[in-house]
């Protein structure tokens, strides 16, 4: 993890400054930061509130066209119609109308070992910052160990379960849906990767594995990818995931 050497102690005077150091370079947390009186420092409430603000912008904002077009990506939508659809009714975000999936099968390879689905999720942020590094590593991963891998999916208002839509109409031995994660004030930029086998519409959560905590002071995005293909590779020989596996 990353020290938090950006920020500066607003301790006045600790009584031991190098413990103090070690706590906060061990976490992202606010600790340290001191105080004026009963209130927080002015430095300490402006970090506060970019950061905030940034998490809003993660949730709120969009994948942009260019992105997904430089990526190769196909790009579709889950049942939701608009972002204030999706983070109102969540279930919209975890299916695909009939209109998108005859697309996708026209479109799209059929029947392929692996299909791999991006998706917005609860940042787009997450999606531009991690997905243009974490992809060619997966791609080339996945081409090492001789997988075949379908056309590449971009779902916008896409929630992890829109995976099993999207795996289930194209026949897919396996998916991973690539998502961006509810930000927080330690991070906005959070990616988790999930998996299926055999994936089916309303397949189990439990059924599903998961890699999360993708981002530059987490799991960096190209060691991530190396990741996944191991995975999938792995899910595709056991031909089940999630608890069926083993995984907690």
């Amino acid at each position: 993890m990353t020290p938090n050497h950006d920020r500066t102690s607003g301790v006045e005077g600790p009584e031991d400054e190098p413990r103090l150091e070690r706590i906060r370079d061990a976490h992202p947390s606010r600790v340290g930061v001191g105080r004026t009186g009963s209130r927080p420092r002015t430095e300490t409430l402006l970090r506060f509130r970019l950061d905030h603000a940034k998490a809003r912008d993660a949730v709120t904002t969009h994948v942009p066209n260019d992105l997904v077009a430089d990526l190769d990506l196909v790009s579709v939508r889950s049942r939701a119609e608009s972002k204030t659809e999706f983070l109102a009714d969540p279930s919209q975000g975890r299916n695909i109308s009939e209109e998108t999936a005859e697309r996708i099968r026209a479109d799209c390879t059929m029947d392929p070992e692996i299909q791999i689905v991006v998706s917005d999720g609860l940042s787009s942020t997450a999606v531009e910052t991690n997905v243009p590094e974490l992809l060619p590593v997966l791609r080339d991963g996945l081409a090492d160990r001789g997988l075949d891998v379908g056309t590449p999916i971009f779902v916008e208002y896409g929630r992890v379960d829109v995976m099993d839509a999207i795996g289930a109409e194209l026949g897919a031995d396996c998916c991973v849906n690539l998502v961006g994660e509810r930000p927080g004030l330690a991070t906005n930029e959070s990616l988790s990767a999930y998996f299926v086998a055999d994936p089916e519409r309303g397949g189990a959560t439990s059924e599903k594995s998961v890699i999360s905590n993708i981002h530059r002071n987490g799991i960096p995005p190209v060691e991530a990818g190396a990741e996944i293909a191991a995975v999938l590779e792995e899910l595709c020989e056991a031909e089940r995931g999630g608890s069926e596996r083993g995984d907690p």
